[in-house]
């Protein structure tokens, strides 16, 4: 079983930014998440090429802030953008559960927040 693993060397937006972007309007909340996508293509795109992975995987994503103003799940929510990026850029079929048939979130801290993402075939 083959594990694919890339970073996002950035604080991805939470749930709270992107629901106020939303509040602003719809075309400020598409920006938003648009943005994240586009940055998150950028880091698989340099970092695994043209993968494409054929089978269901595991997910496993390791969250690193620089504190813990962030509640957990304001955080994870990121992971929504990661997925719908991966299958736009065609690293996988689908994000449904046939495809991404489980996740964990693991948290931790340092001097520069970032994402580590993990996909596991299975």
């Amino acid at each position: 079983m083959a594990t694919y693993r890339f970073e996002i060397d950035k604080r991805l937006m939470g749930l709270n930014e992107y629901t106020k972007a939303n509040r602003t309007n719809k075309i400020v909340g598409n920006l938003a998440k648009r943005k994240e996508q586009d940055y998150i293509g950028w880091c698989v795109k340099q970092q695994l090429g043209n993968l494409h992975i054929n089978k269901p995987v595991r997910g496993k994503f390791t969250w690193i802030e620089q504190n813990k103003r962030r509640d957990l799940d304001n955080i994870s929510f990121a992971k929504k953008f990661i997925l719908d990026a991966l299958v736009e850029m065609k690293v996988l079929k689908d994000d449904n559960r046939k495809i991404v048939t489980s996740f964990v979130d693991e948290f931790k801290y340092s001097n520069k927040s970032k994402v580590i993402v993990e996909l596991e075939e299975i």
